[in-house]
């Protein structure tokens, strides 16, 4: 009987060791470069070594037009793998599966951190970015996969691609947002066109046992459920994926759209036949008894974000106690030094209302 303390494998990569993973977690300390930081390192480190049978970084960007954040980790150049092996070797040391996670935050790359305008598959007057032209789309793809190269370079067992949250695949995939006319606009199988020819591309590229995942929004940013729906649905049809990740923001909410409601948000995906992919859902899982839950509803894994930031070590307090009651918000920043954030980090989470006493 599984449980989440059993062991998962997947159709390529190596078997976890247990159901949870550290969600890829947004916290500015890496040095402005993009080279992963003494910070980081320890950050994720510590995450490893507290029991996540696999480790993900935060979102790294493949285009230097693509930084999202201050302080963001970098996979768009050679110069970040010596960083990138230096961490991958600390979590398989922990026997913890590594994974780095590719991103561009197209129209949500202020210019203010990058530099240049923002990039969007088409011109957004609320952003100002302007529309990618046809050759800058396939570079975009491009750097995808040669950031998936990277990863494998470093010695990461896999890469998950960001397709969630609004950022750049996100963007694609609205019809809110993308109003191109040409092969990567229009139709849903158009507008995901984009991530399709990333997958096939790392396929191509890096070794057959690398582990690839994708993380998807269900809702928000543009995005209607069906066509999340159908998108998965084509992921785990066509099986170049490993693993795909629902961020759902709240793992047992209804959808907003009120034709959907009636059932979980997470069971239309649940009830998808996903063959040989594993499916995992991340949102608001802070408890022992959340995660029990959630990962009874029909997930092959879950992902901690906030419980991770507060507990390094989340699997093993509960491997030991599955009543263990997490410390209570707000939290100290002593605490959180204590859990392996930086000060930049803890500066960070003092902008989420109630996370730091005053």
């Amino acid at each position: 009987m599984n449980s989440l303390f059993s062991p998962l494998n997947f159709k390529r990569g190596p078997t976890i060791k247990n159901r949870f993973m550290l969600a890829p977690l947004t916290n500015l300390q890496s040095h402005e470069d993009g080279v992963l930081s003494d910070e980081e390192f320890q950050w994720l480190s510590m995450r490893s070594k507290g029991g996540f049978g696999l480790t993900m970084t935060c979102a790294a960007h493949t285009q230097e037009a693509g930084q999202g954040f201050p302080g963001q980790l970098g996979i768009f150049s050679d110069k970040h793998i010596e960083g990138l092996s230096r961490l991958s070797v600390s979590i398989k040391k922990e026997e913890s599966v590594s994974s780095c996670q590719l991103y561009h935050g197209g129209m949500r790359a202020p210019k203010e951190v990058t530099g240049q305008t923002p990039l969007c598959p088409s011109d957004n007057k609320e952003t100002g970015a302007r529309a990618l032209t046809l050759e800058e789309v396939k570079q975009i793809i491009d750097d995808f996969v040669a950031a998936a190269v990277r990863a494998e370079q470093a010695g990461f067992d896999g890469v998950e691609l960001h397709g969630a949250h609004g950022y750049l695949l996100c963007q694609f995939f609205s019809d809110e947002i993308n109003h191109r006319q040409d092969d990567y606009g229009g139709s849903l199988e158009n507008r995901s066109r984009i991530l399709f020819e990333i997958i096939h591309g790392i396929r191509e590229k890096c070794r057959d046992d690398f582990m690839l995942g994708v993380r998807l929004s269900a809702e928000r940013f543009g995005i209607k459920l069906n066509d999340s729906v159908a998108i998965a649905k084509r992921l785990c049809s066509e099986g170049e994926i490993d693993f795909l990740d629902m961020s759902l923001w709240d793992v047992f909410k209804e959808p907003v759209e009120e034709d959907k409601q009636g059932k979980s948000l997470l069971s239309y995906f649940t009830e998808i036949d996903r063959q040989e992919v594993r499916l995992g859902v991340a949102g608001k899982i802070r408890t022992p008894e959340e995660a029990e839950r959630a990962f009874a509803s029909g997930v092959d894994w879950i992902m901690l974000g906030r419980a991770a930031i507060l507990h390094h070590d989340f699997p093993v307090l509960m491997q030991k106690d599955s009543g263990f009651i997490p410390v209570q918000l707000p939290v100290t920043r002593e605490h959180l030094a204590k859990e392996g954030l930086s000060e930049k980090f803890i500066d960070y989470m003092n902008t989420w209302k109630g996370f730091i006493a005053d």
